[in-house]
């Protein structure tokens, strides 16, 4: 015998505009913003926090959604690749382009989500070496390009917002 499960209704500001969406009380983040949400931009890879091809931005930190209890994100901002749409995420796209950072394309989402979080810290990242960047995006598996078009358009998306960032002086 069937029953119908019980759900809870979610309310979340997702990519700067508000949503509400009846879920299972389980559901990952991943889930509901793929199924009940739409954003396709969310791939689900490994479904243990490994691959990254799940990273969203909540409240401002990437985070693997295929992890995250989505009814824990109740009022939260939420980010996907279909919100990244401001001046500095098209630069960190087209660089993506430009070094052909983009095979398969089963990683892209995760990967661009993780490499616009690191935008927001550009002056500090933009210093950082080709091992940092490397380091820092290692939570992100790719097994197509080998990470050498990802890293150089990683750091080419960074430098590209702090070029247009001005200097403060003491």
């Amino acid at each position: 015998m069937e029953t119908e499960a019980n759900l809870i209704t979610l309310s979340l500001e997702l990519n700067g505009q508000p949503h509400r969406c009846d879920i299972e009380p389980g559901s990952s983040l991943a889930d509901c913003l793929r199924d009940s949400l739409r954003m396709t931009s969310v791939h689900l890879g490994c479904e243990h926090g490994v691959c990254g091809a799940c990273n969203v931005i909540v409240d401002g930190k990437v985070v693997r959604s295929c992890l995250t209890l989505a009814a824990g994100c109740e009022g939260s901002a939420v980010t996907t690749l279909e919100g990244l749409a401001d001046a500095p995420a098209q630069a960190m796209k087209q660089a993506f382009r430009r070094h052909h950072a983009l095979q398969c394309g089963f990683c892209t989402p995760g990967m661009m989500v993780t490499a616009c979080a690191m935008q927001a810290e550009a002056a500090e990242w933009c210093q950082r070496s080709e091992d940092e960047v490397r380091s820092h995006l290692a939570g992100n598996v790719c097994r197509c390009t080998g990470y050498q078009g990802i890293v150089a358009a990683v750091r080419e998306g960074l430098a590209a917002v702090t070029d247009s960032v001005p200097e403060v002086t003491a």
